[in-house]
């Protein structure tokens, strides 16, 4: 392609930005941001133009943990003028194997004030606005009104299908990324511009016990920041408005066969929020929706209850549903193994009159046992609150957390 053709279809190829060409018109770059930002400047598909829609441009992270960790870094370093990140969580050490906006010295504070301060050091020149609340069908509508772009980085369907639809509504690029053990995902779901939405892949959530949590089920560290790393590319070509964003497509990456694998994805007319002839034209109940069970309907007991249990040598058993692995990183003495996978079939090697007390690692998955062990007709049955995460932070620190 001859030097005119050439320049020609870059200039083309910049008419695409989700950023408004009114407040990219204001926008100037400082003697220190053209050094900064001087390996994109010399790109053609980039130049000053595209690096001040970087710099006009407002992109939401949601989540500041293992997806939003890469993602929020990697956009504060491409210099976008304002990031906000939503999150309510403080910072763990079991974070740290993952969550790389977060160091050791941060543990105990606020996920938002840690991410913070790393962006502001990555970055002094962004502005930071931060969300330190549970993204929830009363706060969404008002929260994703002003930015360009979300980044959805969440970890749970509720979560997901409420920045679906609220982007849906709203008329805003989602930046979809999920991660499971080895393997990621990530796609552009955006209506607007001719794709699908997340309800046109997933119209109905599944079980809520039957997909696993990072903490349930584990991820490899570094796969986050893979997944995170091509959510951020994608914000990045949607803002300067250059390639082809991944609308219409989902990118699969497996990480033990280092293999992408890409799928098409298609809008579904039938599509209760961006079909033809939607139904949905508001946040609902998501909790509802994605079938969260109320776990203070299950009967429980707490880690101290349990030590007066033990201390006073009452008579009961203590059944611990965690795999056999998770049994040999850290347990509670005397405990019955019984993973959950197995309490349909081995019901009846326990006895029906004494008084259980089921434990997982945090206390979802014995909730589940509970009801399991109740609807096969076991009276005298209890779940462990907290599960024993909660056994080593309030009563024995000596149990290994994980």
């Amino acid at each position: 392609m001859h030097g005119a053709e050439s320049r020609a279809s870059v200039r083309r190829a910049m008419h695409k930005s989700v950023v408004a060409q009114e407040r990219v018109s204001g926008i100037g770059l400082t003697k220190e941001e053209l050094q900064r930002y001087s390996r994109h400047l010399i790109m053609p598909e980039v130049t000053a133009e595209g690096q001040k829609r970087l710099k006009a441009a407002r992109v939401l992270c949601i989540g500041a943990g293992g997806l939003g960790s890469p993602a929020a870094l990697y956009l504060a370093a491409a210099g976008v003028g304002r990031l906000g990140l939503v999150d309510f969580d403080r910072v763990d050490l079991t974070n740290l194997q993952r969550q790389i906006l977060h160091g050791t010295r941060d543990i105990g504070r606020s996920k938002l004030e840690s991410a913070r301060d790393r962006l502001h050091d990555t970055n002094p020149d962004i502005e930071v606005e931060l969300h330190e609340c549970r993204l929830s069908s009363e706060n969404a509508v008002k929260i994703v009104a002003d930015y360009d772009v979300i980044v959805d980085g969440s970890d749970n369907f509720a979560t997901r299908y409420l920045s679906n639809d609220v982007c849906v509504f709203a008329g805003k690029p989602n930046i979809y990324g999920s991660v499971f053990r080895f393997e990621g995902q990530t796609t552009v779901f955006a209506p607007q511009l001719g794709g699908p939405c997340y309800r046109c892949l997933f119209p109905e959530p599944p079980p809520p016990e039957s997909v696993p949590n990072c903490a349930q089920a584990g991820v490899l560290g570094v796969l986050p920041g893979i997944i995170g790393m091509l959510q951020t590319i994608e914000a990045i070509k949607l803002i300067v408005g250059i390639g082809e964003p991944l609308i219409g497509r989902l990118v699969h990456f497996d990480a033990l066969k280092v293999q992408f694998r890409e799928l098409k994805l298609r809008r579904d007319p039938q599509c209760p929020v961006c079909g033809e002839n939607p139904t949905i034209f508001a946040p609902i109940d998501y909790d509802h929706f994605c079938g969260a069970r109320d776990d203070a309907s299950v009967p429980a007991i707490s880690v101290q209850e349990l030590k007066g249990k033990m201390d006073a040598r009452d008579a009961f058993e203590l059944i611990d549903v965690r795999e056999p692995f998770e049994f040999e990183i850290a347990r509670i003495d005397g405990a019955k193994l019984l993973p959950l996978g197995e309490i349909p079939e081995r019901a009846e090697e326990l006895d029906r009159e004494q008084t259980l007390i089921v434990h997982c690692h945090s206390g979802r998955r014995s909730a589940q046992a509970v009801r399991l062990l109740k609807q096969r007709g076991f009276a005298n049955v209890y779940n462990l609150e907290g599960g024993i995460d909660a056994w080593s932070d309030l009563i024995d620190p000596t149990v290994p957390k994980y």
